[in-house]
């Protein structure tokens, strides 16, 4: 059952109408001016672009009188071919593809709020797999497609992903997303869960939507071992070392068979979702769909009462507020639907930012991992990384306050 929408919210949903007639429009790189006008607060980042592997796009998101859309999208930072780890971004695309994928199955009765059910296999490489067949941070008791999306934009909750990602498997993720003309990336595993080798990702839980006693769909347990090199993204073993168990371990750390969408691939995913008419291949998605993924992308915690969550406003708002204290609350005006990721030393955020006069994206990564040893746990976080976010995103709004 869909949440009741405050009317800032609904007047949110009202101004993503995108209009026909969108264009891509070229000019001369204003990201390039703006950190440069800022470069006393932006200095360390500028001065160490290359070293913490800073990328950052910026799209301006102009509407005319006519209905037409002009899009202008400026880059600054390191090498773009460069890997990096996109951590909880991933989920994004996958909370879009459920719902397509309800809607290409065609099932009578099944839709984003029928329950969910996820069994354990029974394989050797299933072992680690949990069951689910209750959900208590939802209104119902029950899990469901619409309960996971809500709770991995709210919250960037793993296990909600994870289950996403076992009904619908590597493949069909990834196929589906080249068809949308999303190329040059990969979705392969589960995130921030133990147990799991590079086979055991590939074993699928089966899974089950029902209605009562009645089944209305299900899955068998599957092995979905898709792979893709990626032959040009390069620099897929990074560092000096690495633990494991404890145990720091001399050599670079392998992500060649690790999660990876390159910062143009999420912002031209979070695209799709709120000026689906910007892209030339949109998702398969109905208004109502739209309305899920953007309402829950925009929510603060204190906002959804299923799940319920006590998480400050700024937990996964990094443009802008991700610096503040954690007490600080983000006025009702503004509206940041976003997807952030944060491991292995790597913050991403992926935003589109409004506050009823203007509207933009962001689109940014930052490595902060000085000692280029992973799984330590010793990353720079609140250093260096929110603080760029933060800085950063305050000049774009202030640039495009201006600008209006």
């Amino acid at each position: 059952m869909r949440q009741a929408c405050c009317l800032s919210t609904l007047l949110l949903l009202l101004s993503l109408v995108a209009r026909p007639g969108s264009r891509l429009t070229a000019q001369a790189n204003v990201l390039e001016s703006i950190i440069e006008e800022n470069r006393d607060s932006l200095s360390r980042w500028i001065d160490g672009v290359d070293s913490f592997e800073i990328q950052v796009l910026y799209t301006r998101i102009d509407r005319k009188d006519d209905g037409r859309i002009e899009l202008s999208t400026h880059r600054w930072g390191a090498d773009s071919s460069q890997y990096f780890y996109p951590a909880s971004t991933v989920k994004m695309p996958v909370a879009a593809l459920a719902l397509q994928r309800l809607h290409e199955l065609g099932v009578r009765g099944l839709d984003e709020g029928t329950p969910m059910f996820h069994g354990k296999g029974v394989s050797t490489c299933a072992a680690p797999q949990t069951s689910v067949s209750a959900d208590t941070s939802s209104i119902t008791g029950l899990p469901s497609v619409e309960q996971y999306v809500r709770k991995i934009f709210l919250v960037s909750d793993n296990d909600a992903y994870n289950r996403l990602f076992e009904w619908l498997g590597p493949t069909y993720v990834n196929d589906a997303l080249h068809r949308a003309g999303i190329d040059g990336g990969r979705i392969l595993h589960r995130v921030g869960v133990g147990g799991f080798d590079t086979e055991g990702h590939a074993c699928l839980n089966p899974v089950r939507f029902a209605d009562g006693y009645e089944t209305l769909y299900q899955t068998g347990e599957r092995y979905d071992p898709y792979y893709d090199p990626l032959p040009r993204v390069q620099d897929q073993q990074r560092g000096v070392g690495y633990t494991r168990n404890d145990t720091l371990i001399d050599g670079a750390f392998d992500f060649t068979h690790k999660n990876y969408l390159s910062l143009r691939n999420l912002h031209d995913i979070l695209l799709r979702i709120v000026v689906p008419e910007a892209a030339n291949d949109p998702f398969r998605l109905d208004s109502s769909d739209y309305a899920l993924l953007r309402e829950a992308m925009g929510q603060r915690p204190r906002e959804s009462s299923s799940p319920r969550y006590a998480e400050p406003d700024n937990y996964v708002k990094f443009w802008i507020y991700g610096d503040r204290q954690e007490d600080v609350r983000i006025p009702d005006n503004v509206r940041i639907l976003n997807k952030v990721g944060w491991a292995y030393g790597y913050l991403t955020d992926v935003a589109y930012i409004t506050d009823g006069d203007v509207e933009f994206i962001l689109a940014g990564t930052i490595h902060t991992n000085a000692n280029r040893i992973y799984n330590d746990g010793a990353y720079e976080y609140e250093r260096d990384g929110l603080p760029f976010f933060g800085r950063l995103g305050r000049a774009v709004w202030a640039y495009e306050r201006g600008r209006k």
